[in-house]
């Protein structure tokens, strides 16, 4: 037996130990990895730019962003968790309500924090005769925004359906 169908034989039953409905959800981990690692290196970028001193007066919005990456992570963490709750036929729980609402309150939290330095972006912008980069800075406050409250919906739908099926399950 070759190599070539040594890693066939080991790929294919890779893909039949793993059912149907375990595509999706490791496709979201997957996405969710690939987005983690994304943010992780341009994390690495602003803290080389913000220690080597290159930053000038863009220094405390390089910092603001390193600071917004930490909800950020934790939210990314919460989300791996909800897939895994999906994995083990437990996403209608206590756990996946809380994770939702962790996740939403990590959304709130980024969105605060670049609004809490959106004056500080509005003065860089008018210094450097940028208006773009007000426009920007509003997409960083409304994204994380919009995710949360999308969550916040999300976590009542869910809390609504776990009290409909604990109902259901007394009735019988």
């Amino acid at each position: 037996m070759t190599n070539k169908s040594q890693i066939k034989l080991c790929l294919l039953g890779i893909f039949t130990v793993l059912s149907m409905k375990q595509w999706p959800t490791l496709f979201l981990k997957s996405v969710i990895y690939l987005i983690g690692l994304a943010v992780l290196g341009i994390c690495v970028i602003i803290a080389g730019v913000s220690i080597s001193g290159n930053g000038g007066m863009y220094l405390s919005i390089l910092i603001i962003a390193e600071v917004a990456a930490i909800p950020f992570f934790y939210a990314l963490y919460q989300g791996i968790l909800l897939l895994q709750y999906i994995d083990q036929n437990t996403a209608f729980s206590e756990m996946s309500v809380k994770a939702i609402k962790n996740i939403k309150n990590c959304a709130f939290t980024i969105s605060v924090i670049y609004a809490a330095e959106m004056p500080y972006m509005v003065y860089v912008a008018d210094k450097d005769d940028a208006p773009g980069a007000v426009v920007i800075g509003l997409v960083f406050i409304f994204a994380p925004l919009i995710t949360s409250v999308f969550a916040a919906v999300l976590q009542k739908l869910l809390q609504k359906a776990i009290d409909i099926k604990s109902e259901n399950d007394l009735t019988v």
